[in-house]
């Protein structure tokens, strides 16, 4: 039984790996790329024809943009899920194909300018329209066969409408081996869905580590910190824009401006407008308003039983057209807009971005993580000016996020999670920044006596002996990365033997200085304080450089 990390290692999005035994060639998720690509990681290893199956996390674009490029490339076989991502990525997938199309497009406009060859895009409609009719729907907590030997459980994880771990019985001989992917592990007092739920026993786990190295903080009462950004923006006669994720967060914020209405929170502007600019998250609304799906939480199914919308109030506008999208920036009145995408790095988001970022009486509101390397996260990070469409564009307007709102599990409740596996051998983190998978497997190997490793895109395990056969690519491709120094290796290990440090004592004592940063760096209230400790940091890094 062999085991390759194509994606998401040592990286937060594009995880897709590849399981062979029995036989048979399987891929957990096939995503695409998002934020900085901080190492290469290897193209599939094998003909796209020649995958037996696929088994799916969720529908998040960095778990399923590339299905279509892989049947594009050949594949043929199912793709199992359960029907509540089925019917997401039918969704996600064809306006994914839409963008690339459109992008496509634009540059070979500009190819033809220039006199260069066009080119096409990485898939098209056809391709995602294929894709989808390969969807086999699976439900929670019933034992299928795949192949001969292969048998799986989906396992609700509460991060997305459908999101499931993975757990593969492998049966080779007399023996039989369990292995399980997270996918992503969601927060544990989200809205909506279900909190995730736990594997009973695992020979290996790869799972995810998000926010490996940070908490959500104490329990934030979040609907009071949005009403107060509401109160507050309205007050000054601005705007709230809102960067969403089409697909869970929108529909999240939703339900929390439902309840807003409904208890009269804002009592100065009772009738404010919320638009949904979005018409893939309009869709995806639609998908989670199914009660059949078995995946809500107690409340949110109360509600559905009593009659109520949870994620329909007075106030709720769409837009569907580009029309539709422009009129919202010319009209004066004070309102939200919740718009994708949620990193703002594409989509009408940005549009709503340069009406009014440089608006002082406007805020904008993040409600989800921003990736290295992203629009969102260089304008969280403190950026003073930002370019959109070729424009410089200052930021004026109040910058806020909030805190707690995320589809993830943070640093304690993965440790729950991983705490309930029996029987685990090994444990490969995945889905995290750089240094937060080396973080997050120090504490599992420090805390819980675990054999943890954070794998590195390309690298391989032989699971039968338990040994890694290939070590993948450890080499940073973004540039300004740190570069081999033998004189300061040279130093750091005069250091260690001046202090009687072991090598292992030592790194130990840099990942809990590590970690105390972090937590420093977490509890940091305003802005103000987020920006002066940046620069300090930055300080820091150019003088140890």
């Amino acid at each position: 039984m062999k085991l390759t990390f194509l994606g998401a290692a040592h990286e937060v999005a594009g995880s897709r790996h590849l399981l062979e035994a029995c036989g048979k060639r399987m891929l957990v998720d096939y995503g695409m790329e998002q934020g900085v690509d901080l190492y290469e990681n290897p193209p599939l290893p094998c003909p796209a024809e020649s995958v037996d199956a696929v088994f799916l996390t969720h529908a998040h674009v960095d778990h399923s943009g590339w299905l279509p490029l892989l049947v594009k490339q050949g594949f043929s076989g199912p793709i199992f899920a359960t029907k509540a991502t089925a019917d997401l990525c039918r969704i996600m997938l064809m306006d994914c194909a839409r963008i690339l199309e459109s992008e496509t497009e634009w540059k070979n406009r500009k190819a033809k300018r220039g006199g260069k060859e066009p080119d096409e895009p990485l898939y098209d409609a056809s391709d995602a329209e294929k894709c989808c009719g390969l969807f086999v729907d699976c439900p929670y907590g019933r034992e299928m066969r795949a192949f001969d030997g292969v048998s799986f459980i989906l396992t609700d994880m509460g991060h997305l409408l459908g999101s499931a771990a993975v757990t593969l019985k492998i049966t080779e001989g007399e023996k039989q081996e369990v292995i399980t992917f997270s996918g992503d592990i969601g927060n544990f007092r989200q809205r909506i869905l279900r909190d995730p739920q736990t594997v009973g026993y695992s020979d290996w786990v790869v799972m995810e580590s998000t926010y490996g190295d940070r908490t959500h903080g104490e329990d934030t009462d979040y609907l009071s910190a949005l009403t107060e950004v509401l109160n507050s923006t309205f007050d000054k006669g601005g705007n709230v824009v809102i960067p969403a994720f089409a697909v869970g967060r929108a529909q999240e914020m939703l339900y929390l401006f439902r309840e807003i209405k409904e208890k009269g929170l804002v009592p100065r502007h009772p009738d404010f407008k919320v638009y949904m600019d979005s018409p893939m998250a309009i869709e995806a609304t639609g998908v989670f308003q199914q009660d059949s799906l078995g995946c809500f939480d107690e409340e949110t199914s109360a509600l559905i039983r009593a009659g109520v919308n949870p994620l329909y109030f007075p106030g709720l506008r769409t837009a569907v057209t580009a029309d539709e999208s422009k009129a919202i920036n010319f009209d004066p009145e004070p309102k939200v807009i919740l718009s994708s995408s949620g990193m703002c790095d594409a989509g009408r988001v940005k549009h709503h971005l340069k009406h009014n970022l440089w608006r002082r009486e406007c805020t904008l509101l993040f409600v989800g993580y921003q990736s290295e390397g992203t629009l969102g996260r260089l304008i969280l990070d403190g950026a003073e000016t930002v370019e959109i469409f070729g424009e410089n564009i200052r930021v004026a307007a109040r910058v806020a996020q909030l805190q707690g709102v995320s589809g993830h599990a943070d640093s304690e409740g993965l440790m729950d999670w991983i705490r309930a596996v029996k029987g685990v051998k090994r444990v490969f983190v995945v889905h995290g920044e750089d240094t937060v998978t080396d973080l997050f497997a120090a504490r599992l190997r420090e805390e819980l006596k675990l054999n943890a490793e954070a794998p590195y895109p390309g690298e391989q395990w032989d699971l039968s002996t338990d040994t890694m056969t290939a070590p993948g690519n450890r080499e940073r491709i973004v540039k300004g990365a740190p570069e081999h120094d033998e004189a300061a290796e040279k130093e750091e290990a005069e250091a260690g033997e001046e202090t009687g440090r072991t090598d292992d004592a030592s790194r130990g004592y840099l990942e809990e200085a590590y970690r105390e940063l972090g937590r420093r760096i977490a509890a940091l209230k305003t802005k103000r304080d987020r920006n002066k400790w940046a620069a300090q940091i930055r300080k820091m890094i150019r003088k140890m450089k």
